[in-house]
């Protein structure tokens, strides 16, 4: 289709606004970790296995379920010994695509975050060494480990597995990556319009562009909560009660939303963004009354959901 005839057959014929989007692309592949089959199912069968846990009763799955938009649909995530955490747990769709993993972005890659939770006394709380040796007792690991990395089992090796595995959850299915490939029947009437606003009035396109729709940066957008943030990182001032721009596909999966978990729906993140947030010293100047109507409000709902896709089914590995 030309672009004429696309513009033409909007609701905005004076701009294409699907201009301003790219499409996500292959996911990067990280020169000493590429990807092979093998692999890639290593890195299942360690997601799904609780000895990654401290007490054999947690897997990444507790938190990262296929069923759940690869979520756990909790306002916070529950960890070690039933310990209610203090922020959400994030979806792993697309996270391969991410610069820096984690709300506070202190993970520099997908492999570095793979061992966090792991480690974390509030979420799975194993010692990583005792974790190898619990591996190099199952005569399945040792050879798969022998056979995908060519060494024994290492606390690297599980790191690449789960990472290869994690760089598979992709969306790149949804209408909305559809409609920005040329199908201009792929969005409603209504999400194109919020579309429009999701440029222009209500500015969501200044932190959520890009192949990923972030810009990998991070802002304090005022949310209630007592939680640091990005200073716990970087020990910078500017940075206090900041967190990670999300990416968007698989946003109808992937609820409660914000890094606290405190906006159940997509209605209400629109809405608290619509006020302008809650009051906290730090809050990003952009963060402002949108003025948007009750309908406005709804069409950014609608150009938002456009985005989710599916999340690819994944089928339980057998665990040694």
């Amino acid at each position: 289709m030309h672009k004429e005839e696309r513009v033409s057959t909007t609701a905005f014929p004076d701009h294409d606004y699907m201009q301003r989007f790219e499409p996500l692309g292959p996911i990067p592949v990280p020169p000493d970790n590429p990807m092979t089959e093998a692999k890639i199912q290593l890195g299942k069968t360690l997601f799904y296995d609780s000895r990654l846990s401290g007490d054999n009763q947690l897997s990444c799955l507790s938190c990262h379920s296929p069923e759940l938009g690869f979520s756990d649909n909790l306002t916070t995530f529950v960890g070690f010994n039933k310990g209610i955490g203090r922020r959400n747990s994030q979806t792993i769709i697309n996270a391969g695509y991410y610069q820096e993993n984690f709300w506070d972005g202190r993970a520099k890659s997908l492999e570095e975050q793979a061992l966090g939770p792991i480690q974390s006394p509030a979420e799975m709380n194993q010692n990583i060494d005792e974790l190898v040796r619990e591996l190099k007792a199952v005569p399945w690991y040792v050879d798969q480990f022998q056979k995908v990395f060519g060494e024994e089992v290492t606390a690297s090796n599980i790191a690449k597995a789960i990472a290869a595995f994690e760089r598979t959850i992709v969306v790149n299915n949804s209408d909305f990556d559809r409609y920005i490939a040329g199908d201009d029947n792929a969005l409603t009437p209504q999400a194109k319009k919020g579309m429009e606003l999701f440029i222009n009035k209500a500015g969501c396109y200044s932190c959520h562009h890009g192949p990923n729709l972030t810009d990998n940066n991070y802002y304090n957008v005022g949310t209630k909560s007592e939680d640091l943030g990005r200073y716990n990182v970087t020990h910078n001032e500017a940075d206090r009660g900041k967190f990670r721009t999300p990416g968007l596909r698989g946003l109808n999966f992937t609820g409660p939303y914000l890094h606290n978990g405190s906006e159940v729906t997509l209605e209400d993140v629109v809405h608290l963004y619509n006020v302008g947030g809650n009051a906290h010293p730090n809050k990003d100047p952009r963060i402002k009354p949108l003025g948007l109507t009750e309908d406005e409000e709804l069409a950014l709902v609608a150009f938002l959901s456009s985005m989710s896709g599916t999340p690819p089914k994944v089928s339980q590995p057998t665990i040694p």
